[in-house]
């Protein structure tokens, strides 16, 4: 039996030490979110119902329920992935699988990095001049949808070209050894065994465009509707901008309301994401490397 010596001792103690360190940054990170989600279901619990979940807003957005914008907010996130998704991938997988690594392709890749860190009140801008004035859609859930599109492609398309970029080299050496194409390799073989990466791409966006303000605030959301929008053209209220407005625009309003919806907004995020989660699990289930 060996006995340990003064380095295995110390090599042990720094191991130990190292593993609480890492336990306690853990801690810190996951402390606040249970705070904050503690404190949004005390507070915001007793107001949630059917009726809460699907009724318009009554008295002044003081009481009533919040259907309008819950019905809004899924519109706005289905139009963004609609148009964001498919452009991402796409410029995935040009950048991953046909592009030549030259100076175009780095400008490229800059300006995806740096459009990942504009602001959201810039991209608002954007939005207003680009899509509600110059092509003359207006204020409505195209224009929304669309900025919060050009916002969130840059998380797309980078989660996507490294899921693309993980498959190994080999299965396409394989594929092409049997006189496939490139694109028969890339559409049967590369994008089937990275839809799981792919999909980590698009939990985060749903995350971001369901939480989204200003973007949507000069593009397309509204104060107030008492109707549900009937096109992509219509305006129509957003559950992040309700919250906004219920909380510092809206006088009178019972101290659970803000919480309620803040709740609702939460959950939307986490049962969207949670799907999102499950069926990357069971593709990943599925890779055969």
């Amino acid at each position: 039996m060996f006995e340990a010596t003064a380095l295995n001792r110390r090599n042990d103690r720094t191991q130990a030490l190292f593993r609480m360190l890492f336990l306690l940054m853990t801690l810190v990170l996951i402390v606040p979110v249970l705070i904050i989600l503690t404190t949004l279901i005390v507070k915001g619990g007793p107001v949630l119902s059917v009726d809460f979940l699907f009724t318009s807003p009554t008295d002044g957005m003081t009481a009533g329920g919040i259907f309008p914008a819950l019905f809004g907010t899924i519109w706005l996130v289905a139009v963004a992935l609609l148009v964001s998704v498919p452009l991402g991938v796409a410029a995935a997988i040009y950048l991953s699988e046909y592009a030549p690594d030259n100076w175009m392709t780095r400008v490229i890749n800059l300006a995806i990095i740096n459009l990942a860190g504009v602001p959201s009140i810039v991209h608002a801008l954007f939005g207003v001049g680009a899509f509600v004035i110059f092509f003359g859609f207006g204020t409505s859930i195209l224009s929304a949808s669309l900025t919060l599109a050009i916002m969130t492609l840059p998380v797309v398309i980078v989660a996507s070209r490294e899921s693309l970029q993980a498959v190994p080299h080999a299965f396409r050496e394989a594929c092409w050894n049997m006189g496939a194409t490139r694109w028969q390799t890339i559409r049967k073989v590369v994008l089937p065994n990275a839809v799981s990466g792919i999909l980590t791409g698009v939990i985060l966006e749903v995350s971001r465009t369901t939480g989204e303000t200003a973007p949507i605030m000069f593009t397309g959301a509204a104060f107030f509707l008492p109707f549900l929008p009937q096109s992509v053209f219509d305006q129509t209220m957003a559950l992040s901008l309700h919250l906004f407005v219920v909380s510092t625009q809206v006088p009178g309003v019972p101290e659970a309301l803000p919480y309620g919806v803040a709740l609702v907004l939460i959950a939307m995020v986490l049962l969207m994401n949670s799907v999102s989660i499950a069926f990357r699990m069971y593709l990943r289930g599925k890779k055969k490397w």
